[in-house]
């Protein structure tokens, strides 16, 4: 097998929830909501383009609030994120520092845990 890349990564909103994660993938982020496949029609799906080909699929189901499980997004302008972020209400935190790679978290409208980095270069010293 020869690993092309990474496609997507998928997690469960709450039931109700649908409209606050698309308000923060598309307009808070301002990530492209993708359509779904027409078989998968009424499952209360949510897609959407994080670059490069990769997507973000949420899909009904228990959220796991406190966990540290994330993902992350690498971006140009980790300040101008962080007052968008706090302009739509949300609460960025800082965590460890990783030398060449400053970041920061937020938790989504449904308890996510996201990250925003910078890579600057070598983080793995």
């Amino acid at each position: 097998m020869k690993l092309r890349s990474l496609q997507h990564v998928s997690s469960p909103y709450a039931e109700g929830e649908g409209a606050a994660v698309r308000h923060f993938y598309s307009e808070v982020l301002g990530l492209r909501e993708q359509p779904t496949p027409s078989t998968l029609a009424g499952m209360g799906l949510l897609w959407f383009s994080a670059g490069d080909g990769l997507e973000l699929h949420f899909f009904p189901g228990p959220a796991e609030v406190d966990s540290r499980r994330h993902f992350c997004f690498d971006i140009d302008d980790l300040e101008e994120t962080r007052r968008r972020l706090e302009g739509a209400g949300l609460a960025p935190f800082d965590d460890t520092p990783i030398p060449n790679r400053p970041r920061f978290f937020c938790r989504d409208p449904v308890g996510n845990l996201v990250e925003f980095t910078r890579i600057e270069g070598d983080y793995r010293e």
